[in-house]
């Protein structure tokens, strides 16, 4: 299927969550360089403690909608890539991140610091604190390959509307990982969804501080 490739700022302006999906599968190439996308986004400390799950078998699809309120988009789109967080993953992944740092240019004195503030860091985290932090390191992911998706053509539908405990069921997930979002890419079917507009920059920016008007 030809697809209608977009600028990021297309991307970004057109963007709409998807309400349906045609069911058309996605080439691995083009999955690929959608995922990619994902793992070159920043994270603090380079840790990287995103993981994904990506579900395009109809079994898997259909069992996944079970888990997300019965949405019918899970189980038409082309792919849905579910966005966890490992909240181990600092413990396994550092002496790699280390080992990858140096071989980049780290130098010794930072990855020797390292070695010791991040698990202090990190292991002072209550249980929200981690969430919390998670949330955001994978949310960066999510949104450059949901913004990949775009600009190569596809349409996309970032979803909040999951169980946890029932995701974690159907895919098996070790009890370390926290689900933070779906992301469902295809082509849509029928009409897009309305555009709902967006504030007006003064509305939520400010300039220097809090109630200041921002001079561009």
């Amino acid at each position: 299927m030809t697809k209608n490739k977009k600028t990021l700022s297309q991307a970004i302006q057109e963007r709409r969550a998807t309400p349906s999906f045609d069911s058309a599968p996605i080439p691995a190439e083009d999955l690929r360089q959608i995922l990619d996308a994902g793992l070159h986004a920043p994270s603090g400390y380079n840790l990287q403690p995103w993981r994904f799950v990506v579900v395009q078998s109809a079994e898997q699809k259909k069992k996944l909608r079970g888990a997300s309120y019965n949405q019918g988009k899970v189980e038409e789109a082309s792919a849905v890539i579910v966005a966890c967080g490992d909240s181990d993953g600092w413990r396994k992944d550092l002496d790699l991140i280390l080992e990858q740092g140096r071989k980049g240019g780290m130098p010794e004195s930072y990855a020797a610091q390292a070695q010791s503030s991040v698990p202090n860091y990190m292991s002072s985290f209550s249980s929200g604190q981690m969430q919390a932090w998670l949330n955001k390191q994978v949310m960066l992911a999510f949104t450059h390959m949901m913004l990949m998706a775009e600009v190569m053509g596809y349409d996309t539908a970032p979803m909040e509307g999951f169980e946890q405990d029932k995701v974690h069921e159907v895919l098996r997930l070790p009890l370390s990982y926290w689900v933070v979002a779906l992301l469902a890419i295809g082509h849509a079917k029928g009409p897009d969804k309305f555009d709902g507009g967006r504030f007006e920059i003064g509305h939520t920016v400010f300039g220097e501080e809090f109630g200041k008007p921002l001079k561009l």
